[in-house]
């Protein structure tokens, strides 16, 4: 039932408060009819006896708080889904942005869903490929798991996460694959980039769309992730299809909960932001999963860029207590040409030993990347010795392993952001590079496997 109120009672920034209102419910939608004829679009923060709190998507600039109307629609936000969805732009509240026809709807579900019961959960265990080495071969993504990108401000994670859309897919006997990026608070290029990119390379036929531009309401910035979530539930838990989810910027995203958190004068916690940031970001992260007795799973990658590149600032601090591992990029690989400048040693994926292996990717997995992190760790301690005492006052062996750290960067991490490799390219250029050791040197490799796949080492050593 519609319910109409003419009693604004004051308006402050972006929030209006209404006096008189009756069974209103908290996020419930409202319209305002201003007295020139223009209806605005509005968001109930906060009911206290008979006031509601509006948020107003489109600012109440120009609003007659005498001759105003408020009709109360009786629901929250809702989202349209049909199979056809895929393949389609919306905005944050669900609405085509492409130009194409309005979606028939097969049922309209509210954004606000609830996240997974931890007892109905499965445990994440099928690897997903990304086509990007540093991350299937280190940082291993897998079904069902919440892997962040930590980031900064002008560092390519916009491209990463271009290159993950067009080029993940789970592997086996074919199965229904589908991506949903959300994109909170991008410029305009930012969008025109991601849409070009997807279109021509034909990512676009498997991936649902959600673009929030920086331009448009804060409360829209708030709904975007939710919408995406919600297509992601339905192409899951509905049509029975393994789902990828990227998010980038969740940085704009707490922003946008601090501007709104700020408007209704609440208590700030740490950097002004929210007390409830962690609660409302669990909210989020928690949607994705694994349900027993389900066929489909929501694998979600948020991107974030920390302020400073400040690992410890409220956002990238909350984000890794709730999420298992995080994928970080760094500035100083950036300066050197690395692209995408993952840096491999604090990055961590919690879950990778349950997606990789005989039957998932290959057998040597484990070792072989425990054999690379081991070799890449000390030829980055003998890169720093050579900052300090100089090349002369390092070994052959320190020069080899500095060699390969050099190496490993350039061929291993670095690639194309067009260049998609297969788990096998990415596992047989780990032992290539390998190769540069004598086999005594690899002592986190069982022996079966370095008779298996260890390439001839260079000439300077000699085999034991």
């Amino acid at each position: 039932m519609i319910r109409q109120h003419q009693s604004v009672f004051s308006i402050a920034g972006p929030l209006m408060v209404v006096e008189g209102v009756e069974g209103v419910k908290y996020q419930e939608l409202c319209l305002i009819a201003l007295a020139s004829g223009e209806t605005r679009r509005g968001q109930v923060l906060e009911v206290e006896r008979d006031r509601a709190l509006i948020q107003v998507f489109e600012g109440t600039s120009g609003i007659d708080v005498p001759r105003t109307r408020v009709r109360f629609l009786a629901r929250g936000i809702r989202v349209d889904l049909a199979p056809e969805i895929v393949g389609r732009v919306i905005d944050g509240l669900g609405r085509p942005r492409d130009g194409g026809p309005e979606i028939i709807p097969d049922k309209k579900v509210d954004i606000n869903g609830a996240p997974i019961n931890p007892y109905a959960r499965q445990y994440p265990e099928e690897f997903i490929q990304t086509g990007v080495s540093a991350i299937d071969g280190l940082n291993t993504l897998v079904r069902g798991q919440k892997l962040p990108i930590f980031s900064g401000s002008g560092l390519p994670h916009n491209r990463l996460a271009a290159q993950i859309v067009r080029q993940a897919r789970v592997l086996g006997e074919k199965q229904p694959f589908a991506v949903v990026f959300g994109a909170m608070g991008i410029t305009f290029e930012e969008a025109e980039y991601f849409i070009r990119d997807f279109t021509e390379s034909g990512a676009i036929e498997r991936t649902v769309a959600v673009l929030n531009l920086a331009d448009e309401p804060a409360i829209e910035r708030i709904a975007a992730p939710r919408t995406a979530l919600t297509v992601a539930e339905y192409l899951a838990f509905d049509l029975d299809m393994h789902v990828l989810v990227v998010l980038t910027d969740m940085t704009n995203y707490a922003e946008a909960l601090r501007e709104i958190s700020a408007a209704r004068k609440e208590i700030p916690g740490r950097r002004g932001y929210p007390g409830y940031l962690y609660t409302d970001l669990s909210s989020i992260y928690e949607r994705c999963g694994r349900i027993k007795e389900r066929k489909g799973s929501i694998t979600l990658m948020p991107v974030l860029t920390m302020p400073e590149d400040d690992k410890t600032h409220p956002i990238p601090d909350l984000t890794g207590y709730i999420t298992e591992g995080q994928v970080i990029l760094s500035r100083a690989m950036h300066r050197r040409g690395v692209v995408p400048p993952i840096d491999v040693l604090p990055s961590l994926s919690r879950l990778k030993d349950k997606g990789i292996g005989k039957g998932k990717t290959r057998e040597d997995h484990a070792d072989l990347f425990n054999q690379l992190y081991a070799c890449y760790a000390r030829g980055k301690e003998a890169e720093e010795l050579e900052i300090i005492l100089g090349q002369a006052a390092l070994s052959e062996m320190d020069k080899t392993y500095l060699e390969f750290a050099h190496d490993f960067e350039e061929r291993y991490i670095s690639q194309h952001e067009f260049e998609n490799r297969s788990i096998e390219e990415t596992l047989d250029l780990g032992w290539k590079l390998l190769g540069e050791f004598p086999k005594a040197e690899l002592k986190r490799v069982r022996e079966e496997y370095l008779n298996k796949y260890h390439y001839p080492a260079r000439k300077r050593h000699v085999e034991a």
